[in-house]
């Protein structure tokens, strides 16, 4: 699959009127190139949740587009929220059928059911532990064989062991069709070693985006002496003890290792400063620019598709 999953011009949500709106996503630009596993990553209420539905086609955007694969999408994209939304009276297996019976021509019973994994499909839903629930949502949406799936905080009721597993799943599903996938998570040591691609969601804006080692490696943790002087790096974080100083710097060029000792620091590194730096200035990569607006976009004025 070639081309961009999701981009967004200008994005903006409002909820409410007038004194009491809320903007949960402010003129948010992005572009998601398909075939990516990317990290939606953002404090509480940074509207992470909102973007993603948005995606699905569960809301209409106040101002601003977002195109997403490029046409009408509904039967192509999977998306399993915070709630894992399943018919509670239902069993496992019955729950395995409907998603079946709903993706006609699409429906991949064989994976859907190793998904399942050892799911008691006698079971009905309302006895499942929240974790199960997850197991099952997660089925449903890669049994659908969707091209964008949209995953809000995924595998916060997992324990480790099924964390590990289930995100090897969803690289495996990438790997071998292309999937793209875009996964909302606190769970940032995991994000790290599983995606390729990072938007960093912080009001309503992406104050980072593109790919995650081109991210990285465009800064640098620095340590050395406070009268050296930093310029004409960009400082996102610094800290001073004695004559000490050690910043995180957006390289403009290199570091004087004269001087400096450098490291490069980790994603969660540097995701934490600039948490604690809602004034530094926003980096995009090029493939992570928003170019020219396609033809088919989720408009204010358009039902979404």
């Amino acid at each position: 699959m070639t081309g961009a999953a999701m981009e967004a011009r200008g994005l903006t949500m409002t909820y409410g009127r007038r004194r009491g709106a809320h903007t949960a996503l402010d003129g948010c630009s992005f572009r998601l190139p398909a075939g990516r596993v990317c990290a939606l990553v953002g404090p509480n209420g940074a509207g992470k949740s909102t973007l993603l539905n948005l995606a699905a086609g569960l809301a209409r955007p106040s101002a601003g587009s977002l195109t997403v694969l490029g046409s009408a999408v509904r039967g192509r994209i999977a998306y399993v929220p915070q709630d894992k939304p399943l018919y509670p009276q239902l069993t496992v297996a019955d729950t395995l059928w409907s998603g079946g019976e709903l993706n006609p021509g699409r429906w991949d019973a064989e994976t859907a059911d190793r998904i399942a994994g050892k799911l008691p499909r006698k079971s009905r839903v309302r006895t499942l532990s929240g974790g199960q629930r997850t197991r099952l949502a997660l089925a449903l949406a890669l049994g659908k064989r969707p091209e964008l799936m949209l995953l809000d905080e995924p595998m916060a009721d997992l324990d480790p062991l099924a964390r590990h597993e289930l995100m090897g799943v969803l690289m495996t599903e990438t790997a071998e069709h292309g999937t793209t996938i875009v996964m909302s998570s606190h769970i940032l040591t995991e994000l790290e070693g599983a995606c390729d691609f990072l938007l960093f969601v912080d009001g309503g804006r992406v104050r980072l985006g593109g790919e995650a080692e081109d991210i990285v490696s465009a800064h640098a943790l620095v340590t050395g002496r406070t009268d050296h002087g930093l310029a004409p790096h960009t400082v996102v974080e610094s800290r001073t003890t004695g004559r000490q100083l050690t910043a995180l710097v957006r390289k403009e060029g290199p570091v004087d290792e004269s001087l400096w000792a450098t490291t490069e620091p980790s994603l969660e590194e540097l995701l934490l400063a600039h948490l604690r730096s809602p004034d530094a200035p926003p980096l995009l990569t090029p493939s992570a620019s928003a170019g020219t607006a396609g033809a088919h976009e989720t408009r204010a004025a358009v039902a979404s598709a």
